[in-house]
């Protein structure tokens, strides 16, 4: 067994938290797993692994030897993946998370690049940004798409690809309604449904109520972007969505979307990788893939 994955047991391990889950993970038995463990610290020669009758948790020793794991594991994973495109083009997986606000941006990306680059498919995922950034860390994703400019990133390289804004949709009957434009203390008098506390979405909006005198009470909450945009679509509901998912959005009739001024907030999103030198032949084509599109993206919605 070599040792990069003996490396690669213990990252299963510290992510899964269990040595049954994290056999699975790498597929091979536990028995395995844990006899792969044990020679790693044998070869190192301290403790990694607190064990009782279940997984406790890592020693300091091997906190320590994690940060190491996962920067040869991800090296060694780029050197296979260029050694590969050498010989026969880009081919593999991409595995993009994307927070739920931008999940409808993520074709903008993929679909030029599939089409250079026909032996790659894709794994996309939904996640809050958090969770985005703790999967790049852990090497479960190659790339993600989060806001860049409201809350800390860590160590990723960054593509600013557009600005989030905001719009009110909500029935034309209903209040405000009949609306140019809405105000944020206008959108603060009426019940809403947005998405959960641990979206950050959700804590920009709410930073955006507080600031014009009110809070946030939500009728309903959702991780979902389609389940709020469902309820939208009754007329009975209203939410506050990003002006280019409402644009994507085939709004019936009677839901109208409408700016939300004073202020004309932004967020900026976009593409997050991991930070190393070299990047792996895939992550470097993605990058280049959305600097390309970056300043189609960054016009004013039409």
């Amino acid at each position: 067994m070599d040792l990069i994955t003996k490396l690669e047991f213990l990252l299963a391990l510290s992510r899964e938290r269990h040595f049954g889950r994290a056999a699975r993970a790498c597929r091979v038995s536990q028995p395995t797993l844990s006899a792969g463990l044990r020679q790693l610290e044998d070869q190192l020669g301290v403790p990694l692994v607190q064990r009782t009758s279940r997984f406790q948790g890592l020693t300091a020793d091997g906190e320590r030897v994690l940060v190491w794991a996962r920067r040869l594991v991800a090296d060694s994973r780029a050197m296979r993946q260029e050694i590969a495109a050498l010989k026969q083009g880009l081919t593999g997986r991409l595995r993009i998370a994307a927070i739920p606000t931008a999940l409808a941006m993520v074709p903008l990306l993929t679909t030029p690049f599939r089409a250079t680059h026909p032996r790659v498919d894709f794994a996309v995922l939904s996640r809050n940004s958090s969770e985005i950034l703790a999967l790049l860390e852990d090497l479960q994703i190659d790339a993600g798409l989060t806001y860049l400019d409201n809350e800390r990133l860590g160590r990723v390289t960054a593509v600013p690809l557009y600005r989030e804004r905001y719009r009110l949709l909500t029935a034309r009957d209903a209040p405000l309604g009949d609306r140019e434009v809405v105000t944020w203390t206008e959108v603060a008098q009426i019940p809403l449904c947005l998405l959960t506390p641990d979206m950050q979405n959700r804590r920009i909006i709410d930073q955006l109520l507080r600031a014009a005198g009110s809070t946030s009470s939500p009728t309903l909450e959702s991780n979902s972007m389609i389940a709020l945009f469902a309820h939208v679509q009754t007329g009975r509901w209203a939410s506050v969505m990003p002006s280019r998912l409402a644009q994507m959005l085939r709004l019936m009739e009677r839901i109208r979307s409408i700016p939300i001024v004073d202020p004309d907030a932004a967020h900026m999103i976009g593409l997050v990788v991991p930070r190393r030198d070299p990047m792996t032949p895939l992550v470097t084509a993605l990058v280049r893939q959305a600097e390309m599109i970056a300043a189609d993206l960054e016009l004013p919605p039409g």
